[in-house]
């Protein structure tokens, strides 16, 4: 069977640079397409959706905060990570680009081995966040749910629904159970009540995504299903006791101290 290769875009106007990233992250196994300029790049993401995307940050015509921005509107583009690099170690600039959701930063001049380990380590947490909220269609393998399998189906309803809020009678007519019994099980199996259990699986989504990279708050709000900005925000601070931009500060700065 043959492997598929992670599908990189490199958007990069430094003729030297780009050539030299291009050939090393080629023979460090990724397939990469180059493009020299932000309009282009633009362009191309508008039939094609690859695993990663790298950009510079400052380029004529479109540069990459621009370019991060435009893309981030489309859907398709919302798990994709982006990760800059810039010559630019102005803290203003850094924070707003964090703000705006991109997912990492390389420093100019930089080694391509630490690049290829930063795309290889989002790459990973995206994986493993797909892992633990996509169900494996081949695991039901019996019709009378145990309780482990009443949670297993339970959560697999929730994340097909992550983005809408799904109501107690639909919930529980799609889990094949009464609304009194589903929200009984979920009682007996989590000492939570169901509206309460629903709410903490989307804001362990919502964490989950930061992990990953996500910073922008509205972004995770809109992921989770919540009624509003306001509620996301609401929650998350009554489940953490810290609120959402809060945490992703302190998550950045961890991660900012490990480097």
């Amino acid at each position: 069977m043959v492997k598929c290769k992670l599908k990189i875009v490199l958007i990069e106007d430094d003729l030297a640079l780009g050539s030299s990233i291009l050939e090393l992250l080629i023979l460090s196994d990724f397939d990469v397409k180059w493009i020299k300029d932000g309009v282009k790049a633009l362009k191309y993401f508008q039939k094609n959706v690859p695993d990663v995307i790298i950009s510079d940050l400052m380029m004529p015509i479109m540069g990459g905060e621009e370019l991060f921005l435009k893309i981030k509107k489309n859907i398709r583009f919302k798990t994709v990570p982006f990760i800059v690099i810039t010559a630019n170690m102005d803290d203003n600039i850094k924070f707003r680009q964090l703000e705006n959701g991109v997912n990492d930063f390389i420093m100019k001049p930089f080694k391509v081995k630490e690049l290829v380990y930063k795309i290889k380590n989002v790459i990973e947490l995206k994986k493993n966040i797909e892992k633990k909220y996509i169900p494996d269609p081949f695991s039901k393998v019996t019709i009378k749910l145990s309780e482990k399998d009443f949670l297993t189906s339970l959560n697999e309803v929730l994340v097909k629904h992550l983005k809408s809020k799904i109501d107690m009678n639909e919930l529980s007519s799609q889990l094949f159970i009464s609304k009194s019994t589903l929200d009984k099980r979920v009682r007996k199996l989590t000492n939570k009540n169901a509206s309460q259990y629903i709410r903490e699986f989307k804001l362990e989504y919502a964490i989950k995504l930061i992990g990953l990279g996500e910073r922008n708050v509205q972004y995770l709000s809109d992921e989770t299903g919540f009624n509003s900005f306001s509620y996301f925000s609401t929650s998350f601070k009554s489940y953490l006791n810290v609120t959402p931009r809060d945490y992703i500060k302190s998550i950045q700065n961890e991660k900012d101290s490990l480097l």
